[in-house]
């Protein structure tokens, strides 16, 4: 079975590393490479890959979480692996739940993980390269896992970092103050920061705020 395999990534080197990696297997189709995210998705519905390689940064403004879910709306079927430079064990968790099949941190040796990472998804199991799995069996452990970072907490997060008050987010998304500030809770338990400023200084670190 030929796989055919969609990749984006922000930068062209990623893209043609993979490329090299990728053009040793004869099972491996590359039917696009892309750095933009718009054109990516333009192209998902006539290219129908079985995997798609992301870079979580292809899109500024835009979370990994986010980016996950926009692409899973324009290929369904496919299965989707983040390639990243953070290697945040609760992330991992978040993107499993929405539905990503594989986590590759970039400064793990892509020559040995890629491939893997490929095989590994389209037999319908998870992938995670080295350094993330150890990180997501760490998360797994502490006691900032359980909870998930779901689009209500993101949003929530995004207007605390444009300086709206709890009672002014609560206004603006019709729901009461209490609801936000146990979501303002729970963020900060995530980050493990002590203040909503430590809060917001740590999202920004992983790439939730922009």
């Amino acid at each position: 079975m030929t796989v055919r395999i969609v990749m984006a990534d922000d930068m062209d080197l990623a893209l043609e590393g993979m490329r090299a990696i990728l053009r040793q297997h004869d099972s491996f189709q590359v039917t696009g490479a892309y750095l933009l995210l718009s054109e990516m998705l333009q192209a998902l519905v006539e290219l129908r890959p079985n995997v798609i390689l992301v870079g979580d940064k292809i899109e500024p403004g835009l979370d990994v979480l986010a980016l996950v879910e926009r692409i899973q709306q324009a290929a369904p079927r496919a299965r989707i692996v983040i390639l990243s430079n953070l290697s945040d064990g609760l992330i991992v968790q978040e993107l499993f739940t929405v539905g990503a099949a594989g986590y590759l941190y970039k400064n793990d040796p892509l020559s040995l993980c890629l491939v893997e990472a490929i095989q590994t998804v389209m037999r319908g199991r998870p992938y995670l390269s080295p350094t993330a799995n150890s990180e997501y069996l760490l998360a797994m452990q502490s006691e900032r896992a359980g909870w998930q970072l779901d689009a209500e907490a993101r949003e929530i997060l995004r207007q605390m970092a444009r300086g709206y008050r709890p009672q002014e987010i609560a206004l603006r998304r019709n729901v009461p103050v209490r609801r936000v500030y146990s979501v303002c809770e729970r963020l900060r338990r995530r980050f493990g920061a002590e203040t909503n400023i430590q809060l917001i200084a740590l999202a920004a670190t992983e790439g939730f705020l922009f």
